[in-house]
């Protein structure tokens, strides 16, 4: 995925859909299932919104979500992927308690 994705400007709301760039120049279209804080930093949890082959349909993207810029970073290390996507999984499995 292309680095610092705008997130339009707009604050981020559960309805709404992210269009990311990757490498290729296509558009890829997300739906936000949630944003999440790990150790100090917030990620964002995505969803595909359309079928498309870069991301399987029950895959979730990660990013790291600058707030106060809307911007949304590619995380490139799998250990921290695999941390936040856990530490998520924990918290939302907390809040059905």
């Amino acid at each position: 995925m292309a680095e610092n994705n705008n997130v339009n400007g707009e604050e981020l709301d559960e309805e709404d859909v992210i269009e990311l760039i990757d490498d290729d120049n296509n558009i890829i279209k997300f739906r936000l299932l949630d944003v999440t804080e790990y150790k100090g930093e917030k990620y964002a949890l995505l969803l595909a919104a359309e079928p498309n082959d870069a991301v399987a349909e029950d895959e979730v993207a990660i990013f790291r979500y600058k707030e106060e810029e809307q911007i949304l970073e590619p995380i490139e290390d799998e250990n921290l992927l695999q941390e936040v996507f856990d530490f998520y999984q924990n918290e939302d499995d907390g809040d059905a308690e």
